[in-house]
């Protein structure tokens, strides 16, 4: 046992800090806007949580986080709970040999951390908690003590000061926990976890290791304010214990985590929390509420309605990016099931891979919020794996350009051997029957992860003589998550989208332009897509995403090549890059086959026409199903939107229509991952808005949305909140949609294109071309329309108001009329137009938003 004093003698903090229904922060001007002026705190502070009793489970704990570093915080009736998560802790990687049975593997978490009291303190009627969102800040009040928590938007360092208002020396004790015993084997695979004394600090280690793989995390802890204790409880804990009552005091939390063992974590970790401690938690409070000022002033959403619907609508918008930036600034992407909420230990349902269609979810509506720097991480992992990708399109189906797996380790695709290599060609490409597969191969597959796309085949099975054997879902290497390409697809789609909101062409050289054409060479060199006998190029042997295996011209795998190839023949072009290619480019794309419709099949020729999954023959699944509902491919590449042709849009209507016989309405609730919101948005339906965005939010009344608005739709340990993702870029669809009619066509922006006519809305939101958008609209009439130029793109947009004249200010000067359907306005960087109708002036627009 060390014991340590800390005559620090810090004062009380508690008294200058929030309380409840006070949140103080610091104003923040509304770039994009002369004309609205923005109470972000009054805003922002309508999606606080609260609550007045505590939570029953810890997955409905409060979330408070740094990007990198995160935590729900819960609470016993003696203890503050809290398990620190980070989003670059791995387990184990692509290469891994043993987790070979789905949902074991392990990563994300690097400790359970107790504040215990001693006794019970958070009890009704005495509690009281509360997230304010607006500073990332989450107060706890109980029986004589105070608690206000946050975690540090420059270091990974977790603060929670408490106000002990007990009698003299009561106890307390701050422990940090493993997850598992202190050394955990599988196979090769080892798991070591240690605790240790540092002087006043207390340390809890993790290291993974397996072959040449490594991964290791600290958390360091320490207080300020009161002489301590430090021991080792046993051999899974270790603790601070100091005399309580009639005090103030800080524990601070520090963690860090590198995939190099040359680098001293804990010493790493000891750096943060000394920095923080030079500055206090005063010091760290008003540096998060600077930050959080700044962050909530790159954009907003204000929506109302009668019913309360609109209102409800915006509070979870504004929630999804507060969970957003306070779980997605790291090295890596936020992981869809679990983020930095997990609480009970680090294994996850649906284990260490990266699911695309699921982390599209939280990634898809980032663009309009104009926080793109929520997006890098996204991008990083597929930009640090791309010559994996590279090498995993040549080994597994023999092609050129890249193939991203619709499930990936966050370090991209194991290489494999030569000859496992040259087998799985053969295999996956139906070139040698499934049953004459070696025994070498079997052997190889049966150690492997089985979520990893490539050996997703596998079956769950059970221990046989001290084996797992290999089994096989039964329809050869077909599975929900292998033969799909269209993942890569909609990545690289992204990247382009990426440059049309910022103008970069640095990032459309580098990042944007590799990504394009690696994608459209994979799809020209893949062994199964040919140029057959009506002289058009089809896709055979491919999957229509999870349900249908197997298939001929998925619409997932058409859409997909129909959105890249003009798109990069556009970013060749631009960068005057490989014109040798472009007309071979051009050939594919204008021989492809069309999308797949209902008229392939006789016995639907009677009915509307509509896009169908796929044509004959496929493995498994049903062909003639509409596009999966929550990937709805024809809709991300911009191939149907209200600028498309006019044929291509009224089968996406009829489309649409299919999926509700029995119309849209208030008791209809679109699944969690669904983009079938979204979707409605683009084409128009101002009902999608209404009825399906806010049900969404709400999930059928059968399954459950936590306390804190997150759910557990995807399993155990999976706190999340795809829902709200999905909602958001239905929401900011039907505000402001500037697409092209056809990928790589010129821009065309419509302001609220389907909004209800009950609901009133103000947005300031980034669109593609660079602009800033502010535009508000009250009692179904849109009042003006506000552009900040950041690029001098140049501007197209259909007139707000059909066939009335339109007044359009530059730069503060009245410059020309217009009453064109589409008008074309060029800008220089920095420029800002404001449009009013006929009759206004901008000045009668100015108003405040709270």
């Amino acid at each position: 046992m060390i014991k340590k004093v800390l005559a620090l003698g810090i004062c009380s903090l508690l008294a200058n800090l929030p309380v409840q229904g006070q949140s103080p922060g610091t104003a923040s001007k509304n770039k994009g806007s002369t004309l609205i002026n923005v109470d972000y705190k009054s805003l922002v502070s309508r999606a606080d949580l609260d609550y007045v009793e505590p939570v029953k489970t810890s997955e409905a704990g409060m979330p408070v986080g740094n990007g990198t570093m995160g935590t729900l915080l819960w609470t016993t009736p003696a203890q503050l709970k809290m398990q620190l998560n980070r989003v670059d802790i791995f387990g184990s990687n692509a290469a891994t040999n043993n987790f070979f049975q789905r949902n074991t593997e392990y990563g994300g978490g690097a400790a359970f951390v107790d504040l215990d009291f001693g006794v019970p303190v958070f009890n009704k009627p005495d509690f009281k908690q509360h997230l304010y969102c607006y500073d990332g800040l989450i107060s706890t009040v109980g029986k004589d003590i105070k608690a206000n928590t946050l975690i540090w938007n420059k270091e990974d360092v977790m603060a929670v000061n408490i106000s002990d208002k007990r009698q003299l020396n009561a106890g307390f004790t701050a422990s940090l926990r493993m997850f598992r015993n202190p050394v955990t084997n599988r196979g090769n695979h080892t798991a070591v976890s240690k605790i240790s004394i540092h002087g006043e600090y207390i340390v809890l280690t993790q290291v993974f290791k397996e072959d040449d793989y490594y991964c290791g995390s600290a958390v360091v802890m320490g207080i300020q304010g009161s002489s301590v204790t430090a021991e080792v409880a046993n051999e899974t804990t270790v603790r601070l214990l100091t005399g309580s009552g009639q005090k103030d005091f800080t524990v601070y939390t520090a963690s860090a985590a590198s995939f190099d063992p040359s680098i001293d974590l804990t010493a790493t970790a000891i750096k943060k929390l000394e920095a923080a401690k030079s500055l206090g938690f005063e010091g760290l409070h008003k540096s998060n509420q600077q930050w959080w000022a700044d962050f909530w002033s790159k954009s907003f959403i204000r929506m109302k309605s009668s019913d309360g619907e609109a209102n409800f609508v915006e509070q979870n918008y504004t929630y999804y990016l507060y969970v957003m930036a306070a779980s997605s600034r790291g090295d890596y992407p936020t992981k869809f099931n679990g983020m930095l909420w997990t609480t009970g230990g680090d294994p996850r349902k649906w284990g260490s891979a990266y699911w695309g269609a699921n982390q599209s979810c939280l990634y898809n509506a980032l663009f309009p919020t104009n926080h793109l720097e929520l997006l890098d991480p996204m991008f990083n992992l597929y930009t640090k794996a791309f010559s994996t990708f590279e090498k995993s399109a040549a080994q597994q189906w023999g092609s050129k350009g890249i193939y991203i797996p619709e499930t990936v380790s966050f370090d991209g695709v194991e290489e494999l051997p030569d000859d496992i290599a040259a087998e799985m060609r053969e295999l996956y490409l139906k070139q040698k029957p499934w049953r004459e597969r070696t025994q070498k191969f079997i052997d190889y597959a049966e150690t492997k992860q089985p979520f990893f796309s490539r050996w997703n085949w596998r079956k769950d099975t059970t221990w046989v003589a001290g084996r797992w054997p290999v089994a096989n879902r039964g329809e050869g290497a077909y599975s929900p998550v292998n033969h799909i390409f269209s993942r890569g697809a909609k990545l690289a789609y992204q990247y382009w989208q990426q440059y049309e909101y910022t103008q970069d062409i640095n990032w459309l050289r580098d990042r944007a332009y590799p990504m394009l054409k690696g994608m459209a060479e994979f799809y020209r060199n893949f062994p199964n897509v040919k140029k057959e006998a009506d002289g058009k190029y089809h896709i055979r042997h491919v999957n229509d995403n999870e349900s249908i295996w197997g298939g001929h011209n998925t619409v997932e795998e058409i859409s997909s090549m129909m959105g890249i190839f003009p798109t990069l023949i556009k970013a060749s072009e631009i960068l005057g890059l490989d014109k040798e290619m472009r007309p071979v480019w051009k050939e594919f794309i204008a021989n492809l086959s069309p999308l797949s419709t209902s008229k392939s099949y006789p016995d639907l020729v009677g009915q509307k026409e509509y896009w169908v999954g796929s044509l004959p023959p496929w493995i498994k699944g049903n062909g003639q199903r509409k596009p999966d509902g929550n990937t709805m491919p024809v809709w991300f590449f911009d191939l149907c939107n209200l600028e498309s042709d006019p044929a291509m849009l009224k089968i996406a209507q009829n489309t649409y229509n299919g999926y509700f016989p029995n119309g849209i309405n208030k008791t209809v609730y679109p699944y969690v991952l669904s983009k079938i919101p979204a979707a409605g948005a683009m084409l128009g339906r101002k009902e999608a808005i209404k009825y399906l965005v806010p049900n969404q939010i709400k999930r059928d009344p059968a399954h459950e949305v936590l306390s804190n608005r997150m759910d557990v739709s995807e399993g155990y340990y999976t706190t999340n909140i795809q829902r709200l993702g999905r909602a958001a870029d239905a929401i900011q669809l039907g505000l402001n949609q500037t697409a092209p009619p056809s990928p790589g066509a010129d821009l065309i922006m419509r302001v609220f294109p389907a909004w209800p006519d009950d609901w009133d809305a103000k947005y300031t939101m980034l669109a593609r071309g660079n602009f800033l958008v502010t535009s508000s609209i009250k009692q179904g009439q849109i009042e003006f329309v506000e552009l900040l130029s950041q690029s001098g793109s140049t501007c197209r947009i259909r007139n707000p108001w059909p066939g009335k004249m339109v007044v359009i200010y530059r730069n503060g000067k009245r410059e020309t009329e217009k009453r064109n359907d589409l008008m074309v306005l060029n800008t220089k960087k920095d420029d800002r137009l404001v449009l009013v109708p006929e009759g206004k002036t901008p000045e009668q627009f100015k108003q405040n938003v709270n």
